[in-house]
């Protein structure tokens, strides 16, 4: 399998030879490709012909097109020429209301109009294929009625390339029977709710017996949406598309379909009657924001608008667990959810989407073949649908053309989308607040869509995000690895050796040379670490495998460097581990591992000790490093037994703080002033969840954040100095009496 298209410039891979060509060419030729999920493949098929194309994976899902026909539509033989238009629906159609009126008219009006029904049908169930600047380009059905046939507050939708990646995302999880739908991070402005809106309309006026519901940020949002957008697509309907309703037809809660839009064939164009038709019975309403909305009902499609600005005390992580069970009879999928907000501040409702999102990798699943919400995440970055910053072509203006460009509007692009952005960005950079909303309104990175309010933070949150942009420019790959660590030919107690993997619950920036490696020392019997003068480890650790609820919190261990003159990075973080095995002492185990590996010492909270004592009971009490706050001789008996230091004490709570705040200060981020470092180099911390957690961290809540705990242990372990009590000097003063010793006699001097 090779990739043909893998740069920034893309929100899709082609993946070639992915399917093998043999199985590829036979299943084409007999149109054997079955619609929706190939478990022989991994990929999901969208095509509705038994044939596919072009194989492509988007944020994690692969997705297999329909094959390209033959012909393609074309509005013109010249490339520069080819590009998308809506065709205006013929006025002698315009007149008819319904399938009624229609079966009235006279034949010969039918003979003439029947093949242009029947061609809307294909193009609606199967997609549209034509040419766009020199390129045979596919939309699915649902994309083509938004454009087609959806009209919005401005007339019809403009084409634009990233809003077909959407569809097609968004047609593969309708497709695929592991989906409960999509959870779209977007921006501002990118047309999602009338997208959404769209397809509310699209598929309630396809289905038998079928309930669409409609929720938003407020039951206000919610009944707007379906007032101000739904209704209008639903009334703008071709007559061969749009059933008949009960009740008005301008509604305020509630459409009801009593007539399907019965497709019209060259068969039954004069046999449909009033008498013959079967009821649609299918309705569209809104609900009130509550978590419980919808509750015990079925529905065939959930359109969830703004879900990421639920504010307390309604919950979407509450909510989508209620809902979530109105799209499935048992464990049977039987509807979807088409979910997209941009992002509130962390505090206002956008920490529970963040987690709905990213447990919503379609990468990553659990035992069911599913994600851990069901849902697959999708996410596109402002400058693919930047209003202003899009060519006739549909296609975005990265940066500014050296000659003006026609954009989809007619009107003419003279700047680039990044161009733009970024000048907005260094506007704003001396107003954290305000460039953080501006993040979350247009990011380029999901880390900028979850940006929180500087004012919520303990720390330099300039820096902290500084440095995450960096981090997310980067190819993360170059950055860290993701590995597990075990013991050689699974001996325990003797060599540990790294392996990098994809699941494992390691990433590390570093890994020392072999001479480095497992490097210990033992001292009357007992163990202890051979590379202390290079850094030591922190931990958060936890003692029961599974709290009542499931949830709990991670375990966490990070690993740093000190300022040292050897062959190893200096004051650098270089492992991060935020995980929860199945059982305590698998996490137990790890840690250990990581430990004897790196040869370096521990520094963990004795307040949960189950880790403190699998070190000591397996011989590694050397590698736990006491609080380094007390002398020896003022330990506890449990502290000298052990190690660790507590977190209950309010000083050490303040210490952690700092050394966190300190390091921020001197290593994360940009320095402008100077300070610590050239003002144009960037910090080196590559491990964005650390960094996140530092930017929501509580001082006076901080139980949930294991990263934060775990990494400022490292930092006070690589710092004892700073911490250990000053010696009191005696109050007794005893003065020594001092001889001289020269001569034969030795003689006292006054």
């Amino acid at each position: 399998m090779a990739l043909q298209r893998d740069d920034q410039n893309s929100l899709y891979t082609v993946l070639v030879d992915y399917v093998p060509k043999a199985t590829l060419n036979h299943k084409n030729a007999v149109k054997g490709w079955r619609y929706g999920y190939n478990e022989q493949c991994d990929m999901v098929v969208i095509s509705k012909t038994g044939q596919i194309g072009e194989i492509w994976k988007v944020s994690g899902l692969i997705i297999a097109l329909p094959l390209k026909p033959e012909k393609v539509n074309s509005r013109s033989p010249k490339p520069s020429h080819q590009y998308w238009e809506r065709a205006e629906y013929p006025k002698e159609l315009q007149r008819i209301q319904s399938i009624f009126q229609w079966n009235e008219l006279p034949s010969g009006f039918k003979d003439n109009w029947i093949d242009y029904v029947e061609s809307q049908y294909d193009y609606r169930d199967q997609g549209y294929w034509f040419m766009n600047d020199g390129v045979p380009t596919y939309m699915t059905g649902s994309h083509w009625m938004y454009l087609q046939w959806a009209s919005i507050d401005v007339g019809y939708p403009d084409y634009r390339e990233a809003n077909r990646i959407f569809y097609i995302f968004w047609e593969a999880c309708v497709a695929d029977e592991r989906s409960f739908g999509m959870i779209y991070l977007k921006i501002r402005r990118s047309g999602f709710s009338f997208m959404c809106s769209s397809e509310v309309v699209n598929t309630a006026t396809l289905a038998k017996n079928s309930r669409i519901g409609i929720l938003s940020k407020t039951g206000i949002d919610a009944k707007k949406m379906f007032t101000d957008k739904v209704v209008p697509i639903n009334s703008k309907y071709p007559f061969f598309f749009k059933p008949v309703m009960d009740g008005m037809d301008k509604p305020k809660t509630e459409l009801a379909y009593r007539v399907p839009a019965s497709k019209i064939t060259k068969k039954n164009m004069y046999d449909v009657t009033m008498d013959e038709v079967d009821g649609l019975d299918t309705t569209i309403d809104w609900r009130n924001t509550e978590e419980n909305s919808y509750d015990g009902e079925k529905l065939l499609l959930l359109a969830h608008d703004e879900s990421a600005k639920w504010t307390r005390p309604n919950n979407i992580l509450n909510s989508w667990a209620v809902t979530k069970t109105c799209l499935r009879v048992g464990s049977r999928i039987i509807g979807k959810c088409i979910m997209g907000s941009t992002s509130n501040a962390l505090s206002k409702g956008g920490d529970n989407y963040k987690k709905l999102y990213e447990d919503s990798n379609a990468a990553v699943r659990n035992s069911n073949n599913q994600t851990k919400s069901g849902l697959y995440k999708l996410f596109i970055p402002m400058e693919w649908n930047m209003e202003g910053f899009i060519d006739r072509y549909g296609m975005p203006v990265f940066r500014a053309p050296s000659n003006p460009v026609k954009g989809v509007d007619n009107g003419m692009v003279k700047n680039g989308a990044i161009d733009y952005w970024e000048a907005e960005v260094d506007s704003l950079k001396n107003d954290a607040d305000a460039l953080n909303e501006f993040y979350r309104q247009f990011p380029r990175t999901e880390s900028h869509a979850f940006r929180d309010e500087s004012k919520q933070s303990l720390f330099n949150l300039t820096k902290i995000y500084h440095q995450i942009d960096y981090n997310d420019s980067q190819v993360l790959a170059h950055m860290v690895t993701r590995g597990s660590f075990m013991w050689k030919d699974g001996i325990k107690d003797t060599k540990v050796i790294w392996s990098p993997d994809n699941k494992g619950r390691f990433l590390v920036s570093w890994l020392p040379n072999q001479k480095f490696q497992n490097r210990m020392v033992e001292r009357n019997g007992m163990k202890y670490p051979g590379n202390d003068h290079l850094g030591a480890f922190g931990c958060d650790s936890y003692d029961i495998s599974a709290t009542v609820d499931g949830r709990g919190s991670n375990g966490a261990l990070h690993g740093m460097t000190k300022f040292h003159m050897d062959d190893a990075p200096s004051n650098e973080f270089f492992l991060e581990y935020i995980s929860r095995p199945q059982t305590a002492e698998i996490f137990f185990e790890d840690v250990l591992m990581a430990l004897v590996f790196y040869g370096m010492p521990v520094l963990a909270e004795n307040n949960k000790p189950r880790l403190l004592y699998h070190l000591k009971n397996r011989g590694y009490r050397g590698y736990s490093i006491n609080r380094p706050d007390k002398l020896l001789h003022k330990l506890s008996a449990t502290e000298r037994e052990l190690g660790g230091i507590p977190n209950s004490s309010e000083d050490v709570r303040q210490s952690h703080a700092s050394a966190i705040e300190s390091y921020i200060e001197k290593h994360v981020g940009f320095d402008f002033e100077g300070k610590y470092r050239d003002p144009d180099l960037i910090g080196s911390m590559p491990f964005n969840k650390t960094l996140e957690d530092w930017a929501k961290f509580d001082i006076s809540n901080r139980t949930k954040f294991d990263a934060s705990i775990s990494s400022g242990l490292a930092i006070m372990a690589n710092q004892k100095h700073l911490y250990m009590p000053e010696k009191k000097e005696s109050k007794i003063s005893i003065t020594f009496a001092r001889y001289t010793n020269q001569g034969n006699t030795s003689e006292l001097i006054r």
